[in-house]
């Protein structure tokens, strides 16, 4: 019997078991049956193997092979578990005499990769917030929201922290605000020189006006003294991003830590930044990164550039 045929027979008994004895949806069952056929596919063409003979290496092998797809992080999720509900039935039916799937880890790197706005056109972004009309409400929204985006992107700030930040939080003349993040954590967080020109406007002129008459500890004002909802912060940058790529404000806070990782800036700093726990979570920015780590290398590893002036491109006959 070939591979293939061996392979199909396997996937139509684990198959039934799903729809049978656990009663799996449709859709759940189809998922798992094409994670398998992959699985099985890449074991026949780089092994030649049945997929009850498989090897722990050929599972690591074949997550590796999948880790750089882009896939969301529940479509790597459903591979995982679709290999380790198959193998259980295989050593449950007594098929196979070991579970290559064990002490498999569901690798943290299969996040995403954030996705980043070019310079230019986080520069369109902050030049977009302009008055619908010419009343001076207007006019202050205008500047809250510039305040707002600059702010999103000099300090990579969350939109949890965005909405959360008091007057008080401000330093400006210090150059640094201090903010509460993820498990209520305080950490201070620099801000540009454009960030202080547009709050300190925006505070001496605009929220006065938003606030009508009232007070508030809220930095960030909407009419009626009334604090900003997720939504609305939401909404008022996807409405400056209307010219170019549409953005949101996790777009604006890899900007900032994707530029800084391409201007040579250490991880630690932008870990510390960005309020990450753990430095793992702040390395998925080298990769983001890696085409200017590639050119660095190219540009001052000795035999980077031996091979550059030898290479058929720069060669001539």
């Amino acid at each position: 019997m070939s591979a293939a045929k061996a392979n199909q027979r396997l996937l139509n008994a684990f198959v039934a078991y799903l729809k049978v004895e656990r009663g799996l949806a449709s859709q759940t069952v189809s998922g798992y049956s094409l994670d398998l056929t992959q699985f099985a596919e890449h074991l026949v063409s780089t092994r030649k193997v049945q997929l009850d003979q498989a090897r722990r290496e050929d599972v690591r092998a074949y997550l590796d092979s999948i880790a750089w797809r882009r896939l969301e992080g529940r479509s790597v999720a459903r591979k995982i578990s679709a290999l380790r509900q198959f193998y259980k039935f295989l050593l449950l039916d007594k098929l196979i005499k070991a579970d290559p799937t064990l002490n498999i880890d569901s690798p943290k790197q299969w996040k995403v990769l954030p996705k980043a706005l070019s310079a230019s056109e986080v520069d369109e972004l902050l030049r977009a917030p302009k008055a619908a009309t010419n009343s001076k409400e207007a006019a202050a929204i205008a500047m809250r929201d510039k305040a707002m985006l600059e702010l999103f992107y000099g300090s990579a700030l969350r939109v949890s922290e965005i909405i959360g930040l008091a007057v008080s939080d401000l330093k400006p003349d210090m150059g640094y605000a201090v903010v509460r993040g993820k498990g209520d954590k305080e950490r201070i967080v620099p801000l540009t020189e454009p960030s202080v020109r547009a709050i300190r406007e925006y505070i001496s002129t605009a929220r006065l006006v938003l606030a009508g008459g009232r007070t508030s500890a809220t930095l960030f004002l909407a009419r009626g003294c009334h604090g900003l909802t997720r939504n609305r912060v939401w909404q008022i940058v996807d409405a400056a991003s209307r010219g170019g790529r549409h953005a949101s404000p996790h777009m604006l806070r890899h900007s900032c830590a994707t530029h800084m990782v391409e201007k040579g800036a250490d991880l630690r700093t932008v870990q510390t930044i960005l309020g990450h726990a753990d430095i793992a979570t702040t390395q998925i920015y080298t990769h983001t990164a890696f085409d200017r780590l590639k050119k660095v290398f190219a540009q001052h590893h000795p035999r980077a550039r031996a091979r550059a002036r030898t290479s058929p491109e720069t060669t001539h006959e």
